[in-house]
């Protein structure tokens, strides 16, 4: 008799676990789990945390405006023992040396797309997600726009706006076919 009432409130209990890990309840552990985590319905997924880390995306914004700004100093620079061109803050924030229509213009407006170019280089490396460029690309545009205007003014000159919009739809493009090469390529095994 005492066995048979083990052996009902053993299958009564065993019943409700099962019943609740059915329905979904927030006490829903695993047989290997510890009691502490939960699995499916109640709890956080870790999931959820890696897509919104506020410092890994601060630091990759950092990184990038930083890279960013080397390399439009490493083209002047380039620009300097090329075409004799000045050295100066005024080639990287202001707008006067950007020109469409003469050819001295174009020195300054190739560095600025080059620059582009390797910013998405820069984003494949640091951002790594393809869907994530284009959020990049304009918070890099915007900074750069906030910076310019308080060295030297809003850039109000329709080939500064050109330049810089042309090289922001070339960094999103190229940065999300090389991220997008990067994320199919294939995974490298150990050979042994």
């Amino acid at each position: 008799m005492a066995s048979q009432r083990y052996n009902i409130a053993n299958s009564s209990s065993t019943n409700s676990i099962s019943n609740s890990f059915h329905n979904g309840s927030s006490t829903n552990r695993g047989p290997i789990s510890p009691p502490g985590t939960t699995h499916g319905g109640g709890g956080s997924s870790s999931a959820t945390t890696a897509q919104f880390n506020p410092r890994l995306i601060l630091s990759q914004i950092i990184s990038l405006q930083s890279f960013h700004y080397v390399a439009l100093g490493v083209i002047f620079q380039i620009n300097h023992v090329l075409f004799a061109t000045s050295i100066t803050m005024d080639r990287i924030f202001t707008a006067k040396f950007l020109d469409i229509w003469s050819a001295m213009g174009w020195i300054d407006n190739a560095a600025v797309l080059m620059s582009s170019f390797i910013g998405s280089l820069l984003l494949a490396l640091i951002v790594e997600k393809s869907k994530k460029c284009l959020d990049f690309s304009v918070t890099l545009f915007l900074i750069h726009i906030v910076l310019c205007s308080i060295y030297g003014g809003f850039p109000s000159t329709w080939d500064w706006w050109i330049i810089h919009i042309l090289g922001m739809i070339m960094m999103v493009l190229l940065g999300e076919y090389f991220c997008s090469k990067r994320e199919l390529s294939d995974i490298p095994l150990l050979v042994l």
